[in-house]
């Protein structure tokens, strides 16, 4: 080697391709931070006294659900139920332990009173038991065996009060009730075919024109024949019991403006509407003949 050549005095190590980390572990991975297992606990122990925190305000909520009293009951949706009857039975609430009272057990009690269809009681943590209502639909009036009674949309006998007959001064009044069922809560019930026959008639008098400014009596006769009446008028409207009540009742809205606008209330002793197209009447002095009118 020539003087003028230099050497250093180190050498030159290759470094393999994969290589090495540069924490000196081995190839294709590091060792974990001496730090994680300390975040885990830690962690642990935030976890831990969340839980606990919430069982402890579990615990108290439930204490003081227990110490709630009730200091006011709130009545909603009466118009024809009166509220001192709902609050004659409620009274007795009042101071009780708020979770102590089952609610289903007073929705019960409540349901005894006649006007009262369905019935919901919620407790409310501020004291309060709020009883929301829901009544009765008054159809008609009728009397069975003596006794003013109120029909309802379910075919209810319910007993007739002043507020309920100040409220629906027009119901109808239907006669003929021959005879009635027991219902669950104690009420008495119009029988399968007169409840059906009464609703069908009185829901297409609601949906007429004039026939129910005009019509105010259903008859139910024993035979299934049904007819109404007028104020004022002896004549039966016969409609039968086969059902078209709303075909029946415009053919007796167009034979009153052509006919009794002209011959006036006095004049017939009964229409027979039951014909397609066609109306069947007796003149009150001559019943045993009857005449044919075409619509």
């Amino acid at each position: 080697m020539s003087d003028s050549e230099h050497v250093p005095d180190y050498q030159v190590t290759e470094i393999p391709e994969s290589g090495l980390s540069d924490s000196g572990g081995e190839e294709g991975g590091s060792q974990p931070s001496g730090d994680g297992g300390g975040n885990w606990k830690a962690v642990l122990v935030i976890l831990m006294l969340v839980f606990a925190g919430l069982g402890g305000l579990a615990f108290y909520a439930s204490q003081w659900k227990q110490a709630v009293a009730v200091r006011e009951v709130v009545i909603e949706g009466t118009d024809i139920v009166r509220r001192s009857d709902l609050s004659s039975l409620l009274q007795s609430y009042i101071g009780k332990n708020l979770q102590s009272i089952d609610t289903g057990e007073l929705e019960e009690k409540l349901l005894g009173i006649p006007y009262v269809k369905g019935i919901s009681v919620a407790r409310e943590l501020n004291g309060i038991i709020r009883v929301r209502v829901t009544e009765r639909e008054p159809v008609a009036r009728t009397v069975y065996r003596n006794k003013k009674l109120i029909i309802d949309a379910q075919g209810m006998l319910l007993p007739e009060t002043q507020r309920v007959v100040s409220r629906y001064p027009e119901l109808i009044r239907v006669f003929g009730i021959r005879r009635t069922v027991q219902a669950r809560n104690g009420l008495g019930q119009l029988s399968v075919g007169d409840s059906a026959m009464v609703m069908d008639l009185t829901a297409a008098l609601k949906d007429s024109e004039y026939a129910k400014l005009l019509i105010r009596e259903i008859h139910l006769e024993e035979d299934g024949l049904i007819f109404c009446k007028v104020t004022g008028s002896p004549a039966r409207f016969v409609v039968g019991s086969d059902g078209n009540f709303k075909e029946k009742l415009k053919k007796f809205e167009i034979f009153w403006q052509k006919v009794v606008s002209k011959k006036g209330l006095d004049a017939f002793y009964s229409v027979d509407l039951r014909f397609r197209d066609r109306v069947f009447t007796r003149d009150i002095d001559t019943t045993g003949i009857q005449r044919d009118m075409a619509l």
